[in-house]
């Protein structure tokens, strides 16, 4: 049952409801963001210090495989064995054969919550994926509409959150125990991608909402996307595009990573324990090498029983009752998308101001350069990718939001079909002139029966032009001309968008929502929900004092991120970085277990010189 005020269920916390923000220094985070992150956190502790059912109930060691291993392959005659087909399944068989595929063994140190996190983001992600396809099913605008729609809605963001969630303490979990050993980095590099993707998924799924939410997050991101380069074919104000890369072309990229992940695994298998003892900061060489054998060894020491498809069953189902239940409980947000009629109806002084600055060039969009004109300079370090590809979406801002617009439908209204012929006559001094008085007067306007009155200040007919600018916005004529300026379907709101982020009223709505930069508004979602935590790194360069103020503070950001992740991926052939994880022994946790074992004298040893088996979770 919907509630008549909000379209939330009876049931639900009503979470849109403005948000509680803390600051700490440069920080700003949500409450919303901060549970998250505590939850992570907790959750995190939980899986290192609760034990693992069935811990102790270690298998003799794996026997060695029999010498005549490839007898099947052996029963083929010569001519079958040339065949392509012959030698690609012999070859997949001998990297994948059955028990790697779906084992029914792993080795006794996998005893520990923090291996299930792997398995629970695959589940996640299936609920995603199952919630987003019920979404497209309904069509992009069900959701807003529906109260079934809301509610898988509902399930479809707390099932990414999910996700999102156990995927970085599976991160945390595998950096921890350095997985990267053993031939295994690029188990770890393919791991690291797909997180990557996932965060670009998710990206393009918010900007997919046509929402207020979507709307800010595409005017801003806009910025950095452009001082890249890359906003002249990925066009973040395109939600069309971006719907499209949402459902269709990121999903197969991120199954396609997560799929050789997962194989990877099967192939590579788990890491083996760390050293329970505090390393020396260098170890000579000689004991590198052996520790570098040993990591890569197969297992053949004490194992336990593995049920991967009831692990994964289970795993399904729990990801099924969370993500049910906090939709029931929690909803989603929803707020209404901002539109040029709502801002004339509301701003009006607001909209006349933007629209004289269109006039006079002096606002954001006429002086903003590639990839919309050649009025601004882009941002630059070294060089300035914006001018790789030049102006691929030309916007003249005042024939796009003003002349245009009203050259429509001034052939039906002789005071304004007057008043344009003579702006169009003038040259384009006295044009800026006009504009930039008639900019100057109006802190002193008034409305009289909803029209606008300036005080006289020798504007020549702008004013008759932004009085009927203005109604026209009223009318939402403005927001249909400015999306009828299209070939086919009309997805792009590129136009509107950049002339609701000139004026002061759509800044207004994103503060009052907490959504702006200072207070880190990359991470945080409308009235109390929670945003995405993980987006820190690219917000925090925007507050690290002596850049926030900079010129050129996109670039910045867009290379210290790039620079932070490909450390993240580089990280097992960086000496330091990849050795943190012996020197802060926080595998001891994870690998308590085993150590009890192993002094137990219940822990066999791996053999060194052949191939990882795989075992256990991912």
């Amino acid at each position: 049952m919907q509630s008549p005020t909000t379209g939330h269920g009876i049931l639900a916390i009503d979470l849109n409801s403005p948000g509680s923000y803390l600051h700490w220094s440069i920080f700003t985070v949500s409450v919303a963001n901060l549970v998250l992150i505590a939850v992570m956190v907790v959750i995190f502790g939980a899986a290192l210090l609760l034990p693992f059912p069935g811990r102790n109930r270690v298998l003799p060691a794996v026997p060695d495989p029999p010498p005549d291993a490839d007898a099947a392959g052996e029963a083929e005659d010569a001519e079958d064995r040339r065949m392509w087909t012959s030698r690609v399944r012999r070859w997949a068989l001998s990297v994948l054969p059955p028990n790697k595929l779906l084992p029914d063994r792993q080795p006794a140190y996998v005893a520990s919550w923090v291996y299930v996190f792997g398995v629970a983001s695959l589940a996640a992600l299936l609920m995603a994926i199952v919630t987003g396809f019920t979404i497209a099913v309904g069509g992009p605008d069900w959701w807003h509409v529906n109260p079934v729609g809301h509610f898988f809605n509902s399930m479809h963001l707390w099932s990414v959150e999910l996700f999102m969630a156990f995927l970085v303490i599976h991160l945390w979990g595998k950096f921890w125990m350095a997985a990267w050993r053993g031939r295994r980095a690029l188990t770890w590099i393919t791991g690291v991608v797909a997180f990557l993707a996932s965060i670009l998924e998710c990206f393009t799924g918010y900007l997919s909402q046509q929402n207020f939410d979507s709307q800010w997050i595409a005017t801003n991101g806009k910025d950095a996307f452009n001082a890249a380069g890359i906003g002249a074919f990925f066009n973040l104000m395109d939600f069309g595009q971006m719907l499209l890369w949402h459902v269709v072309l990121i999903p197969i990229v991120l199954i396609a990573l997560v799929g050789a992940h997962v194989l990877l695994v099967r192939v590579r298998g788990v890491s083996h324990p760390l050293p329970a003892g505090r390393p020396l900061l260098r170890l000579p060489r000689a004991e590198r090498r052996a520790l570098r054998t040993a990591d890569a060894a197969v297992w053949r020491g004490a194992t336990r029983r593995y049920d991967i498809l009831k692990e994964g069953a289970i795993a399904a189902a729990v990801a099924l009752v969370l993500t049910a239940g906090l939709a029931a409980v929690l909803s989603s947000p929803d707020v209404p998308s901002a539109s040029v009629r709502s801002w004339a109806q509301i701003a009006p002084a607001d909209f006349l101001g933007t629209a004289a600055s269109e006039l006079n060039g002096t606002s954001l969009t006429a002086g903003y350069g590639p990839p919309y004109n050649t009025n601004g300079d882009p941002q630059r370090l070294l060089f300035a990718p914006a001018n790789w590809f030049g102006v691929t979406k030309p916007i003249d801002a005042a024939q796009t939001f003003v002349l245009a617009p009203l050259a429509a439908t001034a052939p039906t209204t002789p005071a304004l079909r007057a008043a344009l012929a003579a702006y169009n006559a003038a040259s384009p001094d006295q044009q800026n002139k006009w504009a930039t008085n008639y900019l100057n007067a109006l802190p002193k306007v008034k409305f009289v029966g909803g029209l606008p009155v300036v005080p006289p200040a020798n504007d020549g007919p702008v004013p008759v032009m932004l009085a009927g600018e203005l109604t026209l916005a009223r009318s939402g004529a403005i927001d249909t001309d400015l999306l009828a300026q299209r070939d086919f379907y009309g997805t792009d709101f590129t136009k509107p968008l950049l002339f609701l982020n000139d004026g002061q009223y759509y800044a207004n709505l994103a503060a009052a929502q907490n959504l702006t930069g200072d207070t880190w508004g990359v991470m945080n979602e409308t009235g109390s929900y929670p945003g995405q935590p993980w987006l820190w790194l690219f917000q925090l360069w925007y507050h690290v004092p002596g850049w926030r103020n900079s010129a050129n503070l996109d670039l910045i950001a867009i290379y210290m991120t790039g620079l932070a992740t490909l450390l993240l991926l580089l990280i097992p052939f960086i000496p330091g970085l990849r050795d943190i994880p012996r020197w802060i022994p926080l595998h001891r946790l994870i690998w308590r277990s085993w150590g009890q074992q192993a002094a137990a004298g219940l822990a066999g040893q791996p053999e060194s010189g052949a191939e990882p088996e795989p075992a256990g979770q991912n």
